[in-house]
């Protein structure tokens, strides 16, 4: 043995050091640490402790000496070393973090964790890490749009008042069009989904038309008074038409509060005159760029992401698919108010 090494185990410490050697979970660097000892305190030498443990001579000194100085904790754990790849400086750090505020050069949009990678002369994975030490996500964007409308407050105030304490014996309606509703239909029936195998559909499609959807949404109750049609002229007749059934649908007696957008189809002469015919109306129209103040507008997304942006041909292209459950077949909300109420 190397002189100055003298290794002297307690029974306590030789209990554990052997415990560590037949536990078929350790990991095996503790494994040949404890043996190192353990054969260094029964007087084997330095060549032989080598060719047992399958180590080098620089190996077995050092953990002779990390024993002598710290027990069989030191074995147990490995000390820090510095990282092979030197640290970023403060400089690059403030670089990164100023330059990402800044317009990306050429003809991109947004910088990106490899474009900035390869202006700063960093990894990718620095990039990302400096980003998210200062908040920073070039890759999203947050649309806003102020409305400049001199009228704002007391639109807001008048339509959320609305929606929080509507009048009594009235009827509040959300309304709005939407338009250019495209009618599609697959070329080919698609397969239905099956284990092991994802429902089929065709990339292609055939254009049956459009159409557009005139609604009112009931605040209270969340009715709904639909009516599709062909035409949609930047004027007020289909306009007109849709109030008219409204009129028909909505019982006698019940003042109406209509909540819609600044469409010019609103305003028109036609329009006014219509009103001064019907006095139970009153049109209260929001302030101008807050479609999203409008509730009907929610009514309008429900629709548009589960019922048109996928169609289920293979639902209804035959007839060998089994019944749904009765929990599933239950009918949806009704589309006109009820008389009674």
């Amino acid at each position: 043995m190397r002189s100055g090494i003298v290794i002297d185990l307690t029974s306590a410490d030789r209990e554990r050091l052997e415990r560590i050697c037949k536990d078929r979970n350790a990991p095996q660097k503790h494994v040949w640490r404890a043996e190192i000892v353990l054969l260094s305190a029964d007087g084997v030498g330095t060549s032989e402790i080598m060719r047992r443990t399958d180590t080098s001579k620089t190996c077995v000194w050092r953990w002779q000496e990390r024993f002598m100085q710290e027990g069989v904790e030191g074995l147990l754990r490995d000390k820090t070393r510095p990282s092979r790849i030197p640290p970023l400086t403060p400089e690059v750090l403030v670089w990164v973090a100023t330059g990402t505020r800044e317009e990306p050069p050429g003809e991109t949009t947004h910088w990106t964790a490899a474009l900035m990678a390869r202006e700063a002369g960093i990894s990718a994975s620095s990039v990302h890490r400096i980003w998210r030490a200062h908040g920073l996500q070039p890759h999203r964007v947050r649309q806003f749009k102020l409305s400049n409308d001199p009228e704002f407050i007391d639109k807001l105030r008048d339509v959320v008042g609305l929606y929080i304490a509507p009048p009594a014996h009235a009827i509040v309606l959300s309304f709005d069009e939407k338009s250019q509703i495209q009618a599609l239909d697959r070329s080919q029936p698609g397969m239905p989904l099956k284990k092991g195998r994802a429902g089929t559909m065709t990339h292609d499609y055939k254009r049956n038309g459009t159409t557009t959807l005139f609604a009112a949404l009931n605040i209270l109750d969340g009715t709904v008074i639909g009516r599709n049609m062909q035409r949609h002229r930047h004027r007020h007749q289909e306009f007109i038409r849709f109030l008219n059934l409204i009129e028909a649908q909505v019982p006698a007696g019940k003042a109406i509060h209509v909540i819609l957008d600044n469409y010019a189809a609103h305003k028109h002469p036609k329009v006014r005159e219509w009103l001064e015919r019907h006095p139970r109306f009153t049109f209260h129209f929001t302030p101008t760029s807050c479609s999203w103040l409008n509730a009907v507008e929610g009514f309008f997304a429900r629709l548009t992401t589960p019922q048109t942006r996928r169609i289920p041909l293979a639902r209804r292209s035959s007839g060998r698919h089994q019944p749904l459950p009765r929990r599933a077949q239950r009918e949806p909300k009704t589309l006109r108010l009820d008389r009674r109420s």
